[in-house]
Parts: structure tokens; C-alpha cells; sequence
């Protein structure tokens, strides 16, 4: 009789190794002193920077050159968008010694131009405007040379947040689209797409000669007339600085990549948007909302009005 455990054939399932990335997809990675110095610098100050909290594949790169966007109001988000890296729960107390802090990490490293962001807060929408008015107030106090773009979340379209930051008077006022609208209930949880635009439009009524801008991610699944009637609804906002670049898939929780798009593809969106009336358009695979930010505001000429 023939032994069956004996006959048994274990079978190894197929791993299937991941494909190399593409080389327009490969950043530097982040090494040197000036990323040891800043991550030193940010951790002394108890500060967070959406580099490292939203794995920006940018970091090396542009800590590298003693650029960040630090991020305010804590590293907590109440929202749960399914692209964003950030992590999610219930935040603590704002914390209003943040500007203060943010302010002199800027005059540490002599920036001269500092972009600023934050989780969103819907727990407390005036309170993160007011944070985001002293951040910028403190950066002139300090800094008194540095521009300041804020990047800002939708304040579920409350008009007095957005009045706050805006009548604060920063060079560059940054708000981002992120997706087409059909897709904004698996992308972006808790944002409406006509809200984002009624933010760049107020924004600009408020204050015509101030810089918008808004940023756009591909390879969610959206299609190319999609992606060109957003720019045309962002260029009908007065919406002056448009970044274009490739959604990479922070891990298996976060929304699946549709395709990549090759620099061919991003060379044509950037023709098309520019067509569209934008002062600036930043398209590419690795563009994020803040990269190359001084260059992209000094490009509109309007940033030190």
C-alpha cells in the first residue's frame, strides 16, 4: 500500500515580481546633510512636513535643497481620501504655538519661499483658518523676506475660513481638484467638486491680483475629456497655476493606479491647459502640488503684488 502522504506534491505559488519602474518614475533618494539637518530641525520644533507624512517621492530632492511644505494642525486628518497617504483619526487640540514653530523653522533655514499646508479639520473650520492666518503672520515676522503659499483644504466652502486666509494675504493661494468629478466619491471622502471650484473663485474675488492655483493627480481612471473640461472649469475659476502629475499608490489600502501616463502624455496636457489661458502649468510624472513652487509663482510675475 502506498503511503498517500508520501505521493503529496507541494506546490510553491507563483510570485510574480513587481515591474521596474519606468526611469521617468525613479527619484533621487533622500540622503545627504541638508535632509538630516531639516528632518533634525522639524522633529526639534515638533513639527510635521506633508513630505514624510504624504511620502512625497519629491523629499530627496527638494530636502536636498532645504525646501519642505510643513504641515499644520497637527498629523491627524478627518477625512478619509483614498489616494492620500496621511494618516487618519481623531486629532488632538489645535495647537496655536504651531505657526510660531513653523515660522522658525522657515527663518532657520533662510527659505524664500514657504509653502504651508495642513490636514483637513472639519472639527474645527475656523480654527484651522485662524491657524493658518498666524502661520502666515509669523513667517513675515520672521522671515520678513519669504513668500508664503498656503495649500488649503475646501473648509467645507465656509466663506469666513476662506475669508480669513486669504484677507492674511499670502503670495500664493493653493487649493487642489485632485480628480475629475465622477470619481470624487471614491477619491476624495467629504469634498464636493463644485465646492473646490466656488473656493478658487471666492478666492479670487476676493482678492484679484492674489495667485491661485490648484493641483490635478492622472491615473485614477479618469479620461482625457474629463481631465480637459476640469481644466477649463479651473481656468474659468481665474485659476493661475495648474500642476499636473501621476498618482502613485501609497500602499494595498489606498485606491488602485489606473495606468501610468508616459512624458509624452504630460508634455501634451501641459499644451493643452497652457491653450487655456494658466500662466504656469508644472506637468509631469513626479510633479506634486509644491514642487518647484518658487519657480511656478516667480513664472506668473504676479506673486510679490
Amino acid at each position: 500500500m502506498i503511503d498517500s502522504a508520501q505521493t503529496l506534491v507541494q506546490i510553491e505559488p507563483a510570485r510574480h515580481a513587481p515591474a521596474p519602474k519606468p526611469d521617468w518614475l525613479k527619484a533621487r533618494a533622500p540622503v545627504g546633510e541638508n535632509y538630516h539637518s531639516l528632518k533634525r530641525l522639524a522633529r526639534s520644533l515638533g513639527l510635521h512636513t506633508v513630505c514624510e507624512s504624504a511620502q512625497c517621492p519629491n523629499i530627496g530632492e527638494c530636502w536636498h535643497h532645504k525646501t519642505a511644505t510643513f504641515m499644520l494642525l497637527g498629523n491627524l486628518c478627518t477625512r478619509r481620501c483614498g489616494f492620500c497617504a496621511v494618516p487618519k483619526g481623531r486629532p488632538q487640540p489645535i495647537d496655536y504655538d504651531e505657526p510660531r514653530r513653523v515660522a522658525e523653522a522657515v527663518a532657520a533655514l533662510g527659505l524664500e519661499h514657504a509653502v504651508v499646508t495642513s490636514v483637513d479639520r472639519d472639527d474645527d473650520l475656523l480654527g484651522g483658518a485662524r491657524i493658518f492666518a498666524m502661520a502666515i503672520e509669523e513667517i513675515r515676522r520672521q522671515a520678513p523676506t519669504c513668500r508664503v503659499e498656503v495649500l488649503i483644504p475646501d473648509f467645507q466652502g465656509n466663506r469666513e475660513a476662506i475669508r480669513i486666509v486669504v484677507e492674511a494675504a499670502p503670495e500664493v493661494l493653493n487649493h487642489n481638484t485632485e480628480t475629475v468629478p465622477r470619481l470624487y466619491r471614491v477619491a476624495r471622502s467629504g469634498a464636493r467638486y463644485e465646492r473646490s471650484l466656488e473656493l478658487l473663485r471666492y478666492a479670487k474675488e476676493l482678492n484679484p491680483r492674489r495667485v491661485t492655483k490648484s493641483g490635478v493627480m492622472v491615473g485614477l481612471g479618469e479620461e482625457t475629456p474629463e481631465l480637459l473640461e476640469v481644466f477649463r472649469d479651473l481656468a474659468r475659476a481665474g485659476c493661475d497655476i495648474l500642476t499636473i502629475g501621476q498618482y502613485l499608490r501609497p500602499s494595498r489600502d489606498h485606491l488602485p493606479m489606473a495606468r501610468l501616463y508616459t512624458p509624452r502624455e504630460f508634455a501634451e496636457l501641459k499644451a493643452e491647459a497652457l491653450r487655456m489661458g494658466f500662466r504656469h502649468v508644472e506637468s509631469g510624472p513626479l510633479v506634486r502640488s509644491s514642487y518647484h513652487a518658487h519657480e511656478q509663482a516667480a513664472s506668473t510675475r504676479m506673486a510679490a503684488v
